[in-house]
């Protein structure tokens, strides 16, 4: 009887929730347009695998070759091609991150860790599929750099926080992978159990936009 009603429920039913689902509508009443533009909004449901190898080796080389991009070499790169991104987390740590448009099937993710754990062939290392680790945040628009100064440590300066880069790093007390895609556009990865208190962090900061300028 339980198996006849789970395969007729509705397909609804079975759809993942996203960790600051319930944040959607804030999200989007909090944006900001004009000169102080800065807009939030979750990008949920990506597919990550933390990859552990030793560069250099015949392992990584055929990791490379199966990702379709070599693995970052130093603090703060990212690689991307074939459909992903790999970001730098230590000297044999990575984390593999790609889309759901790439990674479209429910079993991606676990398929992608046990293909990268093959490609190890025995070598040291391993592949985890991360995916319900984190979820990630899109901080965007001309004042997107400001609302991360306000409880970010990192030196944020283009100067300094090149696009393309990503670090490890806090905001506001949360422990986040900070990965600047491009000029004023930000991706921030944060924990899904810290989402919920980061989410409503990055909306406060963002509140003092929507007010206008004084001279």
């Amino acid at each position: 009887m339980v198996e006849s009603a789970l395969a007729t429920a509705p397909s609804t039913l079975l759809r993942p929730v996203s960790p600051a689902a319930h944040l959607r509508e804030r999200f989007a009443a909090a944006e900001v347009r004009g000169e102080r533009a800065v807009r939030l909004r979750e990008v949920p449901f990506l597919t990550m695998v933390g990859l552990r190898a030793v560069p250099g080796g015949a392992a990584a080389e055929r990791l490379a070759a199966h990702l379709g991009v070599r693995l970052p070499a130093r603090c703060g790169a990212v690689t991307s091609g074939g459909g992903c991104s790999v970001l730098w987390l230590s000297p044999d740590e990575f984390l593999v991150v790609a889309g759901p448009s790439t990674m479209p099937s429910a079993d991606a993710p676990r398929r992608l860790a046990s293909a990268l754990a093959e490609a190890l062939d025995g070598q040291p290392g391993s592949a985890t599929d991360l995916s319900a680790n984190r979820t990630t945040f899109e901080l965007s628009g001309p004042m997107a750099r400001d609302v991360l100064e306000k409880g970010c440590p990192l030196d944020l300066h283009p100067r300094a926080f090149e696009s393309g880069t990503a670090y490890v790093t806090t905001i506001g007390s949360v422990p986040v992978l900070l990965w600047k895609l491009e000029q004023d556009r930000y991706w921030v990865l944060p924990r899904a159990s810290f989402a919920d208190f980061l989410g409503r962090w990055l909306l406060d900061a963002m509140v003092e936009y929507r007010a206008p300028e004084t001279s």
